[in-house]
């Protein structure tokens, strides 16, 4: 099992980024998918999701109208993509690929750096 994002990396502020999470062995199109970010000396925060038929969870007022997220299942795949980063969007973005009804699964990436900044 496999849970891979990447995009990640240094941006100037107002600039854009689209981070990928790619899934294998697992059933990845029966999850919901979320991406969590954890700022310096921050909590890991929710800032988006998406259930696997392709409703949208409401996002985070830190991040509403800038980043959105979608996926395709053929792909295996989840993208965020942030618009007019801040400073504040410095941090480890996380994919988290989960399934509450049986059989249950729960996993997590691995994490990739996004730093914005002039």
């Amino acid at each position: 099992v496999q849970l891979v994002e990447s995009g990640g990396g240094l941006v100037q502020p107002g600039r854009s980024l689209r981070l990928s999470c790619t899934a294998s062995g697992f059933s990845f199109s029966t999850s919901a998918v979320t991406w969590h970010r954890q700022r310096p000396g921050k909590e890991r925060e929710l800032v988006a999701g998406i259930s696997r038929t392709g409703g949208v969870l409401d996002y985070p007022d830190s991040v509403k109208g800038r980043f959105t997220i979608s996926r395709d299942n053929a792909n295996m795949a989840v993208y965020l993509q942030m618009n007019n980063l801040k400073p504040e969007d410095t941090a480890v973005y996380y994919c988290h690929a989960f399934r509450m009804a049986t059989p249950q699964y729960d996993y997590w990436g691995q994490g990739t750096q996004v730093t914005v900044s002039s």
